[in-house]
């Protein structure tokens, strides 16, 4: 891995988006003569950002909503992939915006900025979040011996380990941006320097590897500090030019409305049956009707001006949301207090999602109902039970329903597929994605095969049926 070498293509815009062009103005023309103590820290920042933005919404978040019943590969490249044909030359470039865009830049931002711990603590609240959703899909990942210029063939850190690591490195970002005060800072076009939304994304972050580690007493931990309002999500917030197909869009558009026209979309996908009225399994009911978000989580693979909705041009995307940190509270507290704590933030949850917000001004006429649930509803021929299951575990599989609908676009359904169906298949989201009675899931996405060419120290790639450490 060559990844950590001093003089670098400064922020390697040129190969996540065309966003951020403007960052290089006043920057010598020939970048192999600038190193990176030349260049302020504060320019590193975006850069990373966009790299992390790629990795988090981008292709490999495709593939892991093919991989969960989400969406549906229609034609030749996703098509493929939807098939498990997924190649380990399909994860390169994405294995480059983490390693590379991203956390090259960070370490160089921090190299560059030792006393400023607003610049710090962001800087490392997004290295984590780049780290533990590659170690999330990946499994182990090489982490703790990279930017050392000694070692250019890193060993592969379990992933269990990988986790532990970056929820420390969010403790020390949670320091940093504890002790310091916010700022206006352009360059962050995630909270643009507001030190208090980070640190409740960065314990959201950690309830998110806590959950996924089957730490259930440390995610409700952490989470009782998390997003605490939708106005706290971090989300990807498109700022380029309408008349411009290019550039600094919504990257579900982006490909719609270019080369993958056709390819992908929501068509028939579970997901959408299960928002579906009309459908046989839909979750509408006497408190519940998903008109709104039906229509606004409905990607039309032809692409262009028929997505209004989570693909509209400028639609933003999220990546840690105050939806996700309520429902890591409702499932926790329910594990761990029981049903009536746990019932009482995903009632939280649904009180606002009936103000319509999570939807955008094209879906302000469809209805959003989601009136709060009571145990009775949770009960054995309940509401929400008609199959008579234990009742915290017909609340269990309802909080996990939710996770699934309300993560949509983010790593949050995948990750959750792979965490329960293992041992707790009676509340996971049971959906089928190819044709066949007992289909193959996918366990994990293979690893960059410049990353299996280059590094002496890597394994062997397991396949995508392969079970990661945290979910065996």
């Amino acid at each position: 891995m060559k990844f950590y070498q001093k003089t670098i293509l400064i922020l390697l815009l040129a190969v996540v988006l065309s966003a951020c062009e403007s960052m290089l103005d006043g920057i010598n023309d020939d970048p192999n003569d600038i190193v990176a103590d030349e260049v302020a820290a504060e320019l590193y920042l975006t850069g990373a950002q966009m790299a992390n933005i790629s990795a988090q919404a981008g292709h490999m978040n495709r593939i892991a909503g093919m991989y969960s019943g989400q969406l549906v590969g229609l034609a030749s490249l996703y098509s493929n992939i939807y098939g498990f044909n997924l190649a380990t030359s399909e994860l390169s470039n994405i294995w480059s915006h983490i390693y590379v865009g991203s956390i090259s830049n960070l370490r160089n931002l921090r190299e560059q900025a030792p006393e400023d711990n607003l610049l710090q603590g962001i800087a490392k609240v997004t290295e984590a979040h780049a780290i533990g959703t590659a170690a999330s899909v990946f499994g182990g990942i090489p982490y703790s011996e990279i930017g050392d210029p000694s070692i250019s063939d890193p060993e592969f850190d379990s992933q269990t380990s990988v986790f532990n690591s970056v929820i420390n490195l969010l403790d020390e970002a949670i320091t940093d941006l504890e002790s310091t005060s916010a700022r206006p800072l352009d360059e962050d076009i995630i909270f643009e320097g507001d030190a208090a939304k980070w640190v409740e994304a960065a314990y959201t972050l950690k309830a998110r590897y806590h959950l996924q580690m089957r730490e259930y007493d440390e995610a409700l931990t952490a989470a009782q500090n998390g997003i605490s309002s939708d106005e706290g999500t971090m989300r990807y917030i498109p700022r380029g030019e309408a008349n411009r197909s290019e550039g600094d869009k919504n990257l579900f558009w982006q490909i719609l409305a270019g080369p993958r026209t056709g390819d992908i979309g929501t068509v028939d996908s579970y997901l959408m049956q299960l928002l579906d009225d009309g459908s046989g399994i839909s979750r509408n009911n006497a408190k519940t009707n998903e008109e709104a978000r039906f229509g606004y989580y409905q990607i039309d693979e032809s692409g262009g001006a028929p997505n209004q909705g989570i693909a509209q041009q400028f639609e933003p995307q999220n990546m840690v949301s105050y939806a996700e940190n309520q429902l890591i509270l409702a499932e926790a507290d329910t594990r761990i207090s029981g049903a009536a704590d746990g019932l009482v933030h995903l009632n939280e949850l649904r009180n606002w999602l009936s103000t319509g917000e999570m939807v955008n001004d094209n879906f302000n006429d469809l209805a959003s109902v989601y009136d709060a649930y009571v145990l009775g509803d949770f009960a054995p021929g309940g509401l929400e039970n008609p199959d008579s299951i234990d009742a915290t575990r017909a609340l269990l599989r309802e909080i996990i329903e939710e996770r699934y609908v309300s993560g949509f676009g983010m790593y949050l359904p995948f990750n959750d597929a792979r965490r329960l169906r293992t041992n707790e298949s009676d509340i996971t989201v049971p959906f089928i994605m190819v044709d066949g009675p007992n289909p193959p899931f996918a366990e994990r996405f293979p690893y960059s095969d410049d990353e299996l060419n280059s590094n002496l120290n890597a394994p062997e790639d397991p396949g995508i049926f392969e079970k990661t450490e945290v979910n065996r």
